[in-house]
């Protein structure tokens, strides 16, 4: 399969994943409806890196026991997805295992996107034959093995890229949530992955002229790589009735999608 040059009309081409970190950048929106920024500092040790993610905080207190309430919104090239909405359940081929499909090919996504809760001895399935795999943790550790026998420990803030049809396992003896991005991988003649794992503050910081944010990229950016991700590299915070924000970004093509899969700010309003 060669890759194509052509955008479906409704594919979903980028992820915006809005993650906590432990500096806050406090942000307000100007005159134009986008947002500017002044540091903060918050005490780093009060909550683990990433728990908004998997928290949902800032559902308002008079709806909490309305049923079937959510604050997500699914449109065609963008959505909003809160903690709330989370709908876990086991994964397939997966042991001790439960799963949030965040994203999915039935959205009309050509990626698909879900939270894992690995419990004490679990262990994961493959991905489908010819799909390429991005896993990031956010809380606890997992423990990476390939065809090699060679083990890598991946504690929280760390990732790895798995090439299509490369045989891996992840382990976990006590506890640990990941983030799973699965792709088909769009083949390129004589262009080939490889695995990768990285650390997120180990990667340079971009230039970001104009921005608010520093992105860290977290894959190589060659044509062997058919997508990549970019985290910023301080917190944020949307005064859109106190949600807090920061993000990820998963790229891919020439016409991104926004999801934002905790809370975050968006032009188009909300019901936060």
């Amino acid at each position: 399969m060669l890759r194509s040059t052509t955008d479906p009309p409704r594919a979903l081409h980028a992820l915006l994943l809005f993650l906590l970190p432990w500096a806050v950048v406090e942000l307000a929106f100007g005159e134009e409806g986008f947002c500017s920024a002044s540091l903060s500092t918050t005490d780093s040790n009060s909550q683990p890196l990433y728990w908004k993610v998997t928290n949902p905080t800032l559902l308002p207190t008079h709806l909490q026991d309305l049923p079937g309430f959510t604050r997500s919104v699914y449109k065609r090239d963008h959505a909003l997805i809160t903690p709330e909405s989370h709908v876990f359940s086991p994964l397939p081929d997966w042991i001790n295992t439960l799963g949030a499909y965040l994203i999915s090919p039935a959205m009309g996504s050509h990626f698909t996107m879900y939270l894992t809760k690995m419990q004490e001895n679990s262990k994961s399935g493959l991905p489908p034959e010819d799909v390429e795999r991005f896993v990031f943790v956010i809380q606890g550790s997992a423990i990476l093995s390939n065809n090699s026998g060679i083990n890598h420990k991946l504690p929280v803030d760390s990732y790895a890229y798995l090439p299509a049809n490369v045989e891996h396992t992840l382990k976990c003896d006590k506890t640990a949530t990941l983030i799973i991005f699965e792709r088909r991988y769009a083949i390129l003649q004589d262009h080939y992955p490889e695995q990768i794992i990285g650390s997120t503050d180990k990667q340079p910081l971009l230039e970001t002229p104009g921005e608010v944010f520093e992105l860290r990229k977290l894959l190589p950016t060659s044509a062997s790589y058919d997508f990549n991700i970019h985290v910023p590299s301080s917190s944020w915070r949307c005064h859109l009735d106190g949600t807090i924000c920061t993000s990820m970004v998963c790229s891919a093509g020439k016409n991104p999608l926004k999801v934002l899969a905790v809370q975050g700010c968006q032009q188009e309003s909300f019901v936060i």
